[in-house]
């Protein structure tokens, strides 16, 4: 049955990309975590390299999952997870699952000391964002995987998140997500006029005032790079330094009117921001309430990012979560998590499933991305500790933060 477009899914997935955006990345070269790596302390032990953690899978039908908020799809009455039900019933394995992840830099400062003295965590499988799954590789905190147990993933894993450069070949990690960063405006706050372009958000005095951009380092740098014929996957300090000058010309200008989380979303659906950088998941809630929301994806292109399934050192479960992960490659289910979360889906063969659920969902390219579309998307580049550092330091001046 296809599920309503209404307040109660759009809820679910604005908290959720509330509790990552606000508080993700951006305290990572401030807080502990960002302390550590410009300090270069190792890990005490390379779990992730070293011995394997005996594996209780075949004694112990259970696997621990942690994940966010609002991250997986819910019956009816709120009380039970259709694709794990699913998942116990084909399989015999028990899902303990947890949305005890609030942001990136709080649960990693949770299982950094068991990782870091090569124990377990307590979790088989988590959810993390790019930039922290591959801290977590670098640190040889994530399992590599089997991929005798990951025959639908390796099959259908979608070509553009087949290699990034953080994990080339996804030998520990698997995407549950991927988001794009758009344009998203008000048509009528902007007058009925297209907003296409990283420039007119900086420099079109219709809109000074009434812009908002992300207080996400890579996504608004990013899509300031794309702006200035710069590839964010390549981009030079001195190419950082150039987008960092663009934005504070603009800033100073007082074209900007803030740095924003999640919480742009309210004000672009009430036009008191014009125009702004988006997250696409956001976009297509809001479209479905305000039939003024409009979305553009730059000539330039858009960035994009995953949050991304890993099975952390010292794991008991590491087959059954590579089986879960397995699960959620199956299209019927990918399917069915995409109709409930809107965000970029990773499987390939999933169209003709989604299409059964809700036919205006199969045709997103905000959801399922289409080849123009696909062919747009950039990731920025992976980062060193002390690099990390230095550019977030950069942009927290910025911003203000």
């Amino acid at each position: 049955m296809t599920e309503p477009a209404g307040s109660a899914r759009t809820a679910a997935a604005l908290t959720r990309r509330s509790l990552l955006r606000a508080t993700g990345a951006g305290a990572l070269a401030i807080g502990p975590l960002g302390t550590m790596a410009g300090c270069g302390i190792p890990p005490a032990r390379r779990g992730g390299d070293g011995p394997t953690a005996p594996d209780r899978s075949a004694d112990e039908k259970r696997v621990v999952f942690s994940n966010w908020t609002e991250y997986m799809d819910v019956s009816e009455d709120g009380e039970r997870h259709p694709t794990l039900q699913d998942f116990t019933r084909r399989t015999g394995i028990k899902v303990a699952y947890t949305t005890d992840i609030n942001d990136n830099v709080e649960f990693f400062g949770k299982i950094r000391p068991q990782l870091a003295a090569g124990q377990d965590t307590g979790r088989d499988l988590v959810c993390v964002t790019d930039w922290l799954a591959a801290r977590m590789i670098r640190l040889g905190w994530a399992r590599p995987l089997n991929p005798a147990n990951l025959p639908h993933a390796y099959a259908n894993l979608a070509a553009r998140f087949r290699s990034p450069d953080w994990d080339p070949g996804r030998a520990h990690s698997y995407p549950w997500t991927g988001t794009a960063t758009v344009i998203a405006y008000n048509a009528g706050a902007t007058g009925g006029r297209t907003v296409d372009s990283v420039s007119q958000l900086l420099d079109d005095p219709r809109l000074a005032g009434r812009v908002a951009l992300l207080a996400e380092m890579r996504d608004t740098v990013g899509m300031t790079l794309l702006d200035l014929g710069k590839d964010p996957a390549v981009c030079t300090d001195e190419d950082f330094d150039a987008a960092l000058a663009r934005l504070r010309g603009a800033v100073d200008r007082g074209q900007i009117r803030r740095f924003t989380g999640n919480d742009y979303t309210a004000d672009l659906d009430s036009g008191d921001i014009a125009a702004c950088l988006a997250w696409a998941g956001d976009v297509v809630q809001l479209r479905a309430d305000n039939p003024d929301i409009k979305f553009a994806i730059p000539a330039s292109g858009y960035l994009s990012s995953t949050d991304n399934l890993l099975v952390p050192a010292g794991a008991r479960h590491q087959t059954n979560a590579e089986k879960l992960i397995d699960h959620y490659y199956r299209p019927p289910v990918a399917a069915r998590l995409a109709a409930y979360i809107n965000y970029v889906c990773p499987v390939d063969g999933v169209r003709a499933e989604l299409a059964r659920i809700d036919p205006s969902m199969a045709d997103d390219p905000l959801i399922i991305p289409d080849a123009a579309t696909a062919a747009a998307s950039h990731a920025f580049r992976s980062l060193g500790g002390a690099e990390e550092a230095a550019y977030e330091e950069k942009f927290a001046t910025l911003i203000g933060a």
